[in-house]
Order: structure tokens, then sequence, then C-alpha cells
């Protein structure tokens, strides 16, 4: 085995002749588009591609077994176990790798908005533009924190490095390893900088709780009176455009942490979806794509340096990065008080789930360890109808531990803060995919400010058979035969067939939580099944 000293190895790289630290956004730039990596676009955004891997690679992901966390992390599928001997080797070669590039590129910066609970990490990157994506994605330090910090996670991020599986006790060439005894994240085999994010969010998963600080799957905002919103959903359930809000604040859009003190963003940018990006529909992200952004594998004609955003033949999954100051409407720095107000979003395409329903504390902790939505026929390949996906928390591929410790502290969290929780559908209605109708956008958007306005509160309701959640009977602007979806279909049977079918696909999946949730299940899971 390779003799491996972490902290000499670690200070011999940052010390060489080739790294560049905290070089500025206009240097960045340069580099990147210097050195062939990028292009620059007739906005200034740098476009970079990603080659094989335009997503993240979840099966390449490990977290090393080691005595200070091997107990407390939940292991399976998401949380891969690899042994130290393995992932040392690694880091000795990749370091190795790094010593003979002639240029590497540093940032540091933070991780957590809010002072008390915020992370200190560093990026150690092979690509100038994969830094200016650390740049724009993270914290960015003031002079004077720049002057103090001191790294608490490092990531070593070698995209040109390639494992030898046979060699190197991997999968595949890919691999992104967390070690929280070394608080080390060693990426290699990719060029998807999205690994970066999401490693680091992995990390504030496991530290955050033991703070008593929920970390969070989801954007947030805050209104004239500092009444809080937070919003969860999976893609395509409308969770940017539904936070999105010209008389709110955004706190950010994608990550975030609830402390003693409040909610406050973990990042220091955005990642969004490009894929059919217009100004007319998401004018914020589309005004926000300027000099020093980052597009990721969006098709830019070579000629004028237009994006087209609605080529997708690299990949539907194009991206862009930029701090969150290229929005206009935000909270800086991003901490607010506690929410008031909590929003699931789902796209139903079984056309069954109410448009709009308040739940339970119990129901509430039963659809956040759920996080349900469909995928619709025609999305991925062999999906020729609609198909129940759940990803637990909201962020099932982001979670360390057991996801009944993000679901317990967030029940006691609306106990303790009186938040109103609801469940929205921006799916269906009238009948599954292919039958029904999408609920409107309108619709949708008065329902959420009413619930955030507090208006959904003290108001008639009834009860849905099936799920147990009670529907307002009566929204000002929305028709009220929507409201119930159940009176929204024209064959009241076949409604009551297909809620029990997705009700039964809730229950399948909540098995896997164990004895611990059946509290939850009873009070807070479907009423009827069969």
């Amino acid at each position: 085995m390779t003799s491996v000293n972490f902290v000499n190895d670690l200070n011999d790289l940052l010390n060489s002749p080739n790294v560049r630290v905290q070089l500025s956004v206009p240097q960045l730039v340069e580099e990147a588009t210097s050195r062939g990596e990028a292009v620059l676009t007739k906005d200034g955004a740098v476009k970079a591609e990603t080659g094989k891997y335009t997503g993240r690679s979840p099966k390449d992901k490990y977290m090393v077994e080691e005595e200070i966390s091997k107990d407390k992390i939940d292991w399976g599928n998401v949380n891969r176990p690899i042994s130290s001997d393995v992932f040392e080797n690694l880091y000795a070669k990749v370091i190795n790798h790094l010593k003979q590039k002639d240029a590497l590129y540093v940032f540091k910066g933070f991780a957590g908005a809010d002072p008390e609970s915020r992370l200190s990490i560093q990026t150690i990157n092979e690509y100038a533009w994969h830094n200016l994506f650390a740049h724009q994605l993270f914290i960015r330090p003031t002079a004077e924190e720049l002057a103090a910090h001191q790294a608490e996670f490092t990531v070593v991020y070698a995209p040109t490095f390639h494992a030898d599986p046979a060699v190197d006790g991997t999968d595949s060439e890919t691999f992104i390893i967390v070690s929280m005894e070394k608080r080390i994240i060693l990426i290699g085999g990719t060029e998807y900088a999205g690994e970066m994010k999401k490693s680091i969010f992995s990390i504030m998963n496991y530290i955050l709780p033991e703070k008593g600080i929920l970390p969070m799957h989801c954007s947030a905002n805050v209104g004239p009176e500092g009444d809080v919103t937070l919003f969860f959903g999976l893609s395509g359930t409308g969770k940017t455009t539904l936070s999105a809000d010209e008389n709110r604040k955004l706190i950010g859009d994608d990550e975030h942490g609830w402390s003693d003190n409040g909610v406050f963003n973990i990042e220091g940018g955005c990642y969004a979806k490009t894929i059919n990006l217009t100004r007319e529909h998401e004018p914020q992200i589309y005004d926000a794509i300027r000099f020093g952004s980052v597009l990721e594998n969006v098709m830019v004609d070579e000629e004028t340096r237009i994006p087209d955003y609605h080529d997708g033949s690299l990949t539907e999954n194009t991206r862009a990065a930029y701090p969150i100051q290229a929005i206009s409407n935000i909270v800086d720095p991003s901490v607010a008080g506690h929410p008031k107000t909590i929003v699931f979003l789902t796209a139903d395409a079984f056309g069954v789930l109410p448009p709009i329903s308040h739940l339970t504390k119990e129901q509430a902790m039963y659809h956040f360890l759920s996080g349900y939505t469909s995928k619709l026929a025609g999305t991925e390949r062999g999906v020729t109808s609609p198909e129940a996906t759940f990803s637990t928390c909201f962020g099932s591929p982001f979670l360390p531990l057991h996801a009944t410790v993000y679901a317990e502290m967030l029940g006691n969290k609306i106990d303790e803060h009186g938040v109103q929780v609801f469940l929205v559908n921006t799916g269906w209605t009238g009948g599954e995919y292919g039958v029904g109708n999408r609920m409107k956008l309108s619709y949708t958007r008065t329902m959420v400010r009413a619930a955030i306005h507090g208006e959904l509160i003290n108001i008639e309701t009834e009860k849905e058979e099936i799920f147990g959640f009670e529907i307002p009977k009566e929204i000002p602007g929305v028709p009220t035969e929507v409201l119930n979806p159940r009176n929204a279909w024209a064959d009241k049977e076949a409604y009551d067939k297909k809620a029990k079918e997705l009700a039964k696909q809730f229950e399948s999946n909540f098995k896997k939580f164990g004895t611990v949730s059946i509290d939850i299940s009873a009070k807070g899971g479907p009423l009827v099944t069969e």
C-alpha cells in the first residue's frame, strides 16, 4: 500500500509553483478560454462541455468506511462504502497526477450563509472553468475573511485522471469519494462540475444535524413582512417558477439550512436548468446569464456565439451557474427568519392528488419522507405510461444519515414554530396524463399565494377519503370543481381505482423506512390502499 500523509501531501500540492489561488472572475475567464477549456458567448458567459458525463454519476459515489462516521451513515445504494486503502491509494495517484500539471486553481470560500454554522471549504481544480464554477456557486469570502480562511473541507478534483477499476477498486473510471475523517472529497474521471456542488451539499447534510440544524433541498423566499416560505419539489414540479415572485425576495433556489436563528442559504449561487429557457417564462434566470456565468453543454452558434437553449443535442441537462447576486430581487446576505409556510410540490401525472391540501404534522413528515412526483411517458426511454417516483426528503442522493433523522427534525420544527404545510399538485386534473389536463399555472399561483398569506388556515375544508387530505372547499380565483380531484373526473369509479393504485405505491415505498416510521405512516399515510 502507498504511504500517505494527507496533510503534508495536500500542503505540498498547494505550495506548488503551478498553483493559482483565488483568481478573479476575469482572470478565470481568460484562463478558461485561452487554454481551450471553454468559449465565450455573446453575453460573456463561459460555455464548456463536459464530455462523456453530462450529469452526476451516483453509482460512482462512495463514502470511506471510517471509525468516526461508519455507525452514523445510512449505508446502501446512495452511500456506498469504500475502504480506506482504496481511498488512500487513489488519493496518492491523484495528487501525483495534479503535480504534473502546468496550472492548478484554488478557490477558498464557504458553504452556509449563517456565520455561526458555515463550513470553510476549498476546491483544487485542474480546470479553470471548474474553479470559476466553484467561485460562482459557493459563498465568496471578503478580503478579511480570506486572510483568516482555514479550510475545513477540501475538494480535490482531477477530471483527466481516470481510475482503473481492476487496479483501483472502483466500479468505473469515475469516482467521487468522501472521507469524513480526512475531510477530503476526491473527484476524478468526470468533467461534470455539478459533482462539486452536490458533494458539498452531502457533507452539509452530515454535519448540520449534529449542530441541531436541518439541511434541506428546497428553494426559499421571504415576503415584505419577513414571512419565509420553503418550496420542496423534484424536477418538473414548478419549484423554480413558483418560488420566483416579484413581491417576495429570493433567499436561495436549491439548498438551505434551518437553525435556531432561522433559514439560511447554503450556497452563494444558482445552478439553473436552461433547456428551453426563454426570457418570457424565466426572466430572472435568462438575465442572470452574463459575464462570468458558466454554461454547461449548451449549444452555441460558432459565429454569433448566441446560445441555443432549445438545443438538447448534447443533453437535456443543460445548466447555467451564476452568483445569486445576478438575481435582482434577493436577500443579501442570504439569511432570514423561521418559515411560516412550507409547500411540497408534486406533479402528479395520475391526476388524483388535490391541487392543494393542508397537511397535519404527521402528513408533512410522511410526504417529506416520500418525496413523490411522477415521470411522464416519453421523458425517459422505456417509460410508456406515468410512473410514480419517490426521492426521500426530496433529495435522496445527498443524504448520508438515515432519512428519519431529517424527518423528525422537520416535525419538531413544525411544532416549535407553528408552520403551516401544504401539498400542491402542479400535475394533472380531470384524468391522468393523456386524458386530463395540466393544472393551470395561474390557478396554482393563486392557491400558493393564498397559502402563503394565511388565507387557507381557518376556512371550510372537506376530507379526501383515500389519502385523508383536508381540501379547501373554496379559494377565490380558482374554480371549485378542480379543488377536489374526484369531482374533476367524469368517471368517479376510475378515479377511485387510480387513487387507490397510487396510495398502494406510497405504502409500498414507505416500507423501506422500517419500524421507526410506523407511527408516521399510521397518522400521516393513506387511509385506503385496497
